[in-house]
């Protein structure tokens, strides 16, 4: 949905325009799941979490500011809910390893390295998924983003709210602890 459709949502929520909003959530519950689930990995706080996000968006849906695309703004609220919930339990939302050597993040990001397609034997797609499960739900929910939902940096950033150094540092962090996981598994 372009820049336009989402004007022509938006603007029937906010007039009261019956089936816009659920017009809406339908357009935006597989983003939203995606981003919780992929940080939270509970299917039914999952749920509980992506009914607080379309209770925000509804909400806050005249503060979205309508020259960007709904996608983002609905992906930060998701984000930013997701985060909040594991804070509160202390979940550690990134992991603490230590910073990278030899390849530049930005020669890796920027490449043409592709997770999925690197690793089309089943089994060994397996494993990939098993260790993005692994990762802390930060750089997770980043991984998931850019491979899975195919975002840019620019489009993560906006989600997350983090600059687009820390996102490409934390996509080189995971696939170099993805690399050696996979690496150990095939020796």
């Amino acid at each position: 949905m372009g820049v336009s459709g989402d004007r022509e949502l938006v603007e029937g929520v906010l007039a009261g325009i019956p089936g816009t909003f659920e017009r809406l959530v339908r357009n935006y519950q597989g983003l939203c799941w995606h981003i919780i689930f992929r940080m939270v990995r509970d299917p039914e706080t999952s749920r509980d979490l992506c009914q607080e996000t379309f209770l925000r968006v509804h909400q806050k849906l005249h503060q979205y500011r309508q020259d960007r695309p709904l996608k983002g703004w609905i992906g930060r609220v998701a984000y930013t809910i997701a985060l909040r919930h594991l804070e509160r339990r202390a979940v550690p939302v990134v992991d603490d390893l230590p910073g990278p050597t030899g390849e530049s993040a930005v020669e890796l990001i920027e490449g043409d390295f592709d997770l999925e397609r690197s690793y089309l034997d089943a089994e060994l797609l397996g494993h990939l998924r098993a260790q993005i499960d692994r990762l802390a739900p930060v750089p997770r929910a980043i991984v998931s983003l850019y491979h899975l939902e195919e975002l840019s940096i620019d489009e993560i950033a906006g989600i997350t709210g983090l600059p687009a150094g820390t996102i490409k540092s934390h996509l080189f962090r995971a696939r170099v602890q993805l690399r050696r996981a996979l690496e150990s598994v095939w020796r």
